[in-house]
């Protein structure tokens, strides 16, 4: 059984945060603009720290050096997953593949891509020479649904609606039991007794039986949602339904609709939209285009829709998931 951990966000909403400390489930922000890096914020790419697990979304150019900004390293990468073959958020692969094999990470790396982008995909991992002896495991997604179950997590996939081939995934954690400490305390189990109450169902405590109903609380699963480079559409939705952290892309202000739509993109007012349609309860916005200097303004928009915690993703930022409900 696994415990229940504090998670326990020190940010505001509407406001950019850093953290101190290391939470065990964290978005780790390693770049935030779309199409053109700027001074302050390079090509997308975001780890997602799961427990033991580092899946890497989106790795834009120049992701491999972002990590030295950041407390994490390339080779906590387990899985890479990418969202479309857009050069802002794939060209970082080949580097991340040959650091993955430079510094002994998690070889063969399973990445998963949309099937339609093979192409692209053969090509960034072939792209120099070397990175043939650097193993990695292709994961392409042919069709919506799950695309990998283990018993920490499963990953799903859902089309989105851009002028490439795109997917957007949701993360989410199985629903299990949390003991309850007061219980055990009364009834006198501690110790090695705990492990064999989650093993076995039941015990044997002076003469009576105990079962594990008795001492545990249902603990729902926690969830993540990844949805970037879309316009607005239904999967969206669905992805993003009840997670506890949206990552969602809002390129664009209001004032920019008409490009919004023309290129496939959210504004920040219809991420907020999308956060309270799907009742998510963190919304983190990001992908920001680089003709906008003032970040409080997506905040303030999505804000109009969305009466939610709301965080403004900055580079090198480490935010945590919220707190189990």
């Amino acid at each position: 059984m696994q415990l229940d951990a504090e998670f326990r966000p020190r940010w505001k909403p509407t406001r950019r945060c850093r953290h101190e400390g290391v939470s065990s489930r964290e978005l780790v922000v390693l770049g935030t603009s779309s199409q053109s890096p700027t001074r302050q914020r390079n090509h997308n790419g975001y780890l997602l720290r799961w427990d033991g697990e580092g899946i890497l979304f989106d790795p834009g150019e120049g992701t491999q050096r972002q990590f030295f900004f950041v407390d994490a390293t390339a080779a906590a990468t387990t899985r890479i997953c990418i969202s479309h073959f857009h050069g802002d958020h794939c060209l970082g692969l080949p580097g991340m593949i040959m650091r993955l094999a430079l510094d002994e990470g998690h070889l063969p790396v399973p990445i998963h891509y949309p099937a339609g982008g093979e192409e692209y995909f053969q090509r960034l991992c072939l792209a120099t020479a070397g990175q043939e002896d650097a193993e990695v495991v292709a994961c392409p997604v042919h069709e919506p649904g799950v695309i990998h179950v283990d018993p920490e997590f499963t990953i799903r996939a859902a089309p989105l609606r851009h002028k490439v081939e795109t997917i957007g995934y949701r993360l989410e954690e199985p629903d299990g039991l949390h003991f309850v400490v007061d219980r055990l305390d009364r009834l006198g189990i501690d110790g090695p007794s705990v492990g064999r109450l989650r093993d076995e169902g039941a015990i044997v405590v002076e003469g009576r039986t105990v079962t594990l109903e008795e001492v545990t609380e249902p603990r729902r699963g926690q969830s993540f949602a990844y949805v970037l480079d879309t316009g607005w559409c239904d999967e969206a939705v669905e992805l993003a339904s009840g997670v506890d952290m949206l990552l969602c892309e809002s390129t664009f202000l209001s004032t920019e609709a008409h490009l919004a739509e023309q290129h496939g993109h959210l504004t920040a007012r219809q991420a907020g939209r999308l956060a309270a349609e799907a009742e998510v309860r963190l919304l983190v916005l990001t992908h920001f285009s680089a003709r906008y200097g003032n970040e409080q303004f997506f905040a303030d928009e999505a804000a109009l829709e969305y009466d939610g915690d709301i965080v403004v993703a900055a580079d090198f930022d480490r935010i945590p998931l919220p707190q189990r409900r």
